[in-house]
């Protein structure tokens, strides 16, 4: 039998600790609230009776939860669109959905509704502890979703350790078709709009791997997400953090990243779209299994990954028009029109009015439009071969 007490303070609840955890949170003040806002058709009590009726994490997700996202989805999106979904009923056993990050709550949230919404079982998700933090409530309710902690902010020996424990856990969950996970690229979101693949990821995975490089990785079932926001979540607060960061070291207020996930849930957002790419073949891993060291293996999956979030990432008006602005150019000018140009210039100039007036209005409108440009230059680096990130 295999023991899985090492993994009690980073697992997601089991039913009977997410029905106390829920109930907990149904008798906090602020319930009331967002029941009113979320299901302004029901009672004012309707969430609090809800989190307190419910028996299971599956209910949980698929009679609150599920309704939540729809609602966001319904309200704060124009167009919601996915493709790819395929590629998933065709995998045996459970995988690891290795995305791109851009919204802390709604990338994984939104991948979950289409779970649901297409018959595949919803998975766990690795999420930094940094939100759990913020509050016993929040906790309860990220446990409650089948939250995977990802330990953060620690010593490099503690770091290592808890690396191992994370590794052992996605295998074990994985390879014993206990659940799929749901995994970010990279540690954080990606601020500035390029999407890559952190190494060190990769080597936390492999940790754990008991066999050769190509079994460890072939067994993992790696399938990369894509997905795309027409006007980026919180892009105004990525702007100003990247600004901030160039002159000092940048540093969290104790509730920023809440703030950050109510702004990502309530802004509008246009149009989204998540792809779901090809899994990660036989072949590319037998090859990067051929490389002479590690580190040439890890690239070599990194690549892999990279190569599909990218190709898989839709592109819109916002970003070529962006990419032309930075460029100074009309590259992409027949895929937008003149008024689509100043709507986004407003939109500009609304979002760096949000911040305080003191920082260099120039270079953080310049950051600003970067992060709508760049997917569109890892696109063109993409074809070119070149490297998506210039280090």
């Amino acid at each position: 039998m295999v023991d899985s007490s090492e993994f009690d303070s980073i697992c997601p609840y089991n039913d009977e600790e997410a029905v106390k955890a829920l109930n907990k949170v149904a008798n906090h003040p602020a319930v009331l609230a967002i029941s009113e806002y979320l299901f302004p058709d029901q009672p004012v009590t309707y969430l609090r009776n809800a989190l307190k009726s419910v028996h299971s994490i599956d209910e949980f997700q698929e009679a609150i939860m599920n309704d939540a996202v729809t609602w966001c989805i319904d309200h704060t999106v124009h167009n919601f669109s996915y493709d790819g979904i395929s590629y998933l009923k065709g995998i045996k056993g459970k995988f690891l959905a290795m995305s791109n990050h851009r919204d802390i709550i709604l990338d994984p949230a939104i991948t979950q509704l289409v779970f649901f919404r297409n018959g595949i079982p919803m998975t766990e998700i690795c999420v930094g502890d940094n939100l759990i933090k913020q509050s016993k409530t929040v906790e309860y309710l990220l446990r409650s979703n089948r939250m995977i902690k990802v330990i953060r902010g620690i010593s490099a020996r503690d770091l290592y350790l808890s690396s191992q424990i994370l590794s052992r856990y996605i295998r074990q969950t994985i390879t014993s078709g206990k659940a799929s996970i749901w995994l970010a690229q990279r540690q954080g979101r990606t601020k500035d709009g390029i999407d890559t693949t952190e190494q060190g990821l990769l080597k936390m995975l492999d940790m754990s791997g008991e066999k050769s490089f190509q079994e460890n990785f072939m067994e993992l079932n790696i399938i990369p997400l894509s997905i795309s926001y027409e006007y980026e979540p919180c892009d105004i607060r990525k702007a100003r953090e990247i600004l901030i960061s160039r002159s000092r070291k940048y540093v969290k207020t104790h509730h920023e990243d809440m703030h950050s996930i109510v702004m990502g849930i309530r802004q509008q957002k246009g149009n989204v779209h998540l792809n779901f790419g090809l899994p990660l073949t036989f072949d590319e891993i037998e090859m990067a299994s051929k490389c002479d060291n590690k580190n040439d293996r890890y690239q070599a999956i990194r690549h892999a990954v990279d190569k599909r979030v990218i190709a898989g990432y839709h592109l819109w008006k916002t970003n070529y028009i962006a990419y032309d602005l930075v460029e100074g150019s009309k590259k992409y000018s027949d895929l937008y029109e003149p008024e689509d140009v100043e709507s986004f210039k407003a939109y500009t100039e609304h979002r760096l009015d949000k911040v305080e007036k003191r920082l260099d209005r120039e270079e953080l409108r310049n950051i600003f439009l970067h992060i709508y440009s760049n997917p569109v230059l890892s696109k063109e680096r993409l074809a070119s071969g070149e490297p998506l990130r210039q280090e």
